[in-house]
């Protein structure tokens, strides 16, 4: 065996027990890792209308085949869950170092099942996993704090660590996992899962080592690979000013969502773009932006390390400067997107102040941002004043207010616990349920689908909601508006993106290399025959059991939507102006063309076809 550990970590929270058991290779054959092979055995384990915050949901802990090795990007893992904020399949994949360290401990996976009666945490070594008291420890800390306390408790400083904040403590909604100060498996509500079963936190150390199949041809071929991606525009792009500089692009073309999708460029672009976050400040003559990072096994770079402004009023107090006035985790294109033209708020500063929330405390930025400018609309709105939000004035722009939001929400305290709720559950509590941005209640990522109709599509069709890397109709998406053939581009994009999800490698290698680059390196690894077509057919297999998943949760047609904003209001500039998004025409032949029903359920004939 090669790539797979043949090892699951069965972690039965209830019991307080923890149990080694062999890796289904049936399931990792058609499956094959991370998002793929964690799906399978979610959709086995569990009843999918189970409610995501009680004891019947697991969680699961999942690497790839090429997680831990060699291979260029090979540190990715996935949460896989049923999402707190969605009630849909939930899966995270995230980077850092903390997936290749389990991996290198022997396991491939971790499931957690039950709820332990008190707030524990688990430390595995190699093949030793222990569940041990949080309570007097580290329940009630940030994940910072977590962090650094786990460490100097162990006396190890290379123990990696995943844990939630006090967000996912509170069961906010829109809560998310964090490891190393600010890699994130953020999305749909997975640390609320996390808290709700009084697990802080999951450190690893491993020191075992990965086998590959073919080891010599493996070294060649990850040569190779190495070789076509270091050389790559895009990777040197990525590497210099990350994805930050993607808000040029929208911004120009017309699909920067703004101040709650009412607008689709931002007239405060300028003050909180990629080359104004490169460019030295008066006060103390350094940039937002100080240096890049990469996670394990990476030769892209694209992380971001930042420093707020000393003089920002985040950072004034003492105890703030201490804690946010150094280096700290900086601003991704999506951050950006959700904490400054979403919320109308083009301050720069206070949008990585607010990032830096999110990472200490476990939020998803992109829905924290998406729910408090729904929020703000809602106070512009009239339909909640001061007395809702306890004095805040919360008008979209109105920086001072998002930090204060945001830090009543890490606490889930104060107006923020309504904000925590994510934008669905907010609106619809006050009546408005049209303004939430959301699909499936997971808000939406920085791209307006009126002017990229393709990403609409794909949104709307996402098995976790709102999602721009679940398909890539990019290169499209920036060449024309039109609806025209974007049910094929996102159909086959999706199921690309979902066998690339299942290898241990990231999706921003995919810059340079085609399907066949990751088939090859997961065929030297494992064996067994892997090709580019083998691997989509693996991530179909992958959508429509997602799809199954989600069937039998509830979900139906109707949940294949955009909000009611970008099916009737056009877009007020831009390449789309006087546009919407044409869903109508692109929807029945998205699902035709995947060999489904005209209600969205995949006929036998599809699921002999690709094996279900």
């Amino acid at each position: 065996m090669g790539g797979w550990q043949g090892k699951v970590l069965r972690v039965d929270l209830s019991a307080g027990t923890t149990a080694s058991e062999p890796l289904n290779q049936e399931w990792a054959d058609q499956y094959l890792g991370q998002r793929g092979l964690a799906s399978k055995y979610l959709y086995e384990e569990m009843d999918p209308a189970a409610d995501p915050l009680s004891p019947e949901n697991k969680m699961i802990f999942a690497t790839g085949p090429l997680t831990g090795t060699m291979a260029s990007t090979g540190g990715r893992w996935s949460v896989v869950t049923k999402g707190a904020l969605t009630d849909a399949i939930a899966c995270s994949n995230s980077g850092g170092y903390f997936g290749g360290e389990l991996k290198l401990a022997g396991w491939d996976m971790v499931i957690f099942e039950g709820k332990s009666p008190h707030p524990v945490y688990l430390m595995i070594r190699d093949d030793d996993a222990q569940i041990l008291d949080a309570r007097d420890f580290i329940w009630g800390e940030t994940a910072w704090v977590a962090e650094d306390s786990i460490k100097a408790k162990h006396q190890d400083p290379l123990i990696r660590i995943a844990s939630i904040g006090r967000a996912g403590e509170a069961r906010v909604r829109l809560a998310g996992g964090r490891h190393a100060q600010a890699p994130a498996a953020g999305r749909a509500g997975g640390g609320a899962g996390r808290g709700a079963k009084n697990r802080k936190a999951v450190a690893v150390r491993g020191t075992t080592g990965v086998a590959v199949h073919d080891p010599k041809r493996f070294m060649q071929v990850v040569g190779e690979m190495r070789q076509k991606l270091d050389t790559h525009a895009a990777r040197e792009r990525l590497g210099r000013v990350g994805t930050h500089a993607m808000m040029d692009n929208t911004n120009a073309y017309g699909s920067l969502p703004t101040r709650n999708g009412r607008d689709v460029q931002f007239d405060g672009h300028d003050a909180v773009k990629v080359k104004t976050a490169h460019t030295p400040r008066r006060s103390d003559r350094k940039a937002n932006v100080i240096s890049s990072k990469a996670c394990f096994s990476c030769s892209i770079g694209c992380g971001r390390i930042a420093k707020i402004d000393p003089e920002h009023f985040t950072v004034v107090e003492e105890t703030a400067k201490k804690r946010y006035g150094n280096a700290i985790g900086g601003l991704e294109y999506e951050s950006i997107f959700a904490l400054a033209p979403m919320v109308g708020c083009s301050d720069l500063s206070a949008a990585t102040y607010v990032n830096a929330l999110c990472n200490e405390d476990g939020m998803d930025p992109i829905s924290l941002g998406g729910s408090i400018s729904a929020a703000m609309e809602l106070f512009e709105e009239g339909v909640i004043t001061e007395k809702e939000t306890g004095g805040i004035k919360l008008n979209f722009g109105n920086a001072e207010a998002m930090c204060r939001v945001a830090e009543e929400a890490a606490r889930g305290e104060g107006f923020g616990a309504e904000v925590g709720l994510g934008s669905k559950r907010l609106c619809e509590k006050y009546g408005r349920p049209e303004l939430s941005v959301s699909v499936k209640g997971l808000e939406f990522p920085g791209y307006d689908p009126r002017a990229m109709q393709g990403m609409g599509l794909a949104y709307a069709t996402s098995n976790r909601g709102a999602c721009h890397m679940r398909a890539s109709p990019f290169v499209d998406d920036f060449s024309h508006v039109r609806p025209d053939g974007k049910a094929q581009i996102v159909k086959d994009t999706q199921d690309a993106n979902a066998g690339k999800d299942a290898t241990g490698l990231c999706a921003f290698a995919g810059n340079a290399w085609d399907l066949s680059d990751y088939a090859a390196q997961i065929d030297a690894a494992c064996g067994g025959g892997w090709d580019a077509e083998r691997l989509t057919q693996t991530g179909e297999r992958i959508w429509t059991l997602e799809r199954q998943f989600n069937m039998r949760a509830g979900l139906t047609k109707a949940d294949d939507t955009l909000p009611e904003r970008f099916l009737k209001e056009a877009a007020k500039s831009g390449v789309a102006k006087g546009r919407v998004t044409e869903l109508d025409k692109m929807l029945p032949e998205y699902y035709e063309i995947r060999g489904w029903t005209a209600d969205g359920v995949p006929t036998n004939e599809t699921l002999d076809r690709i094996g279900l």
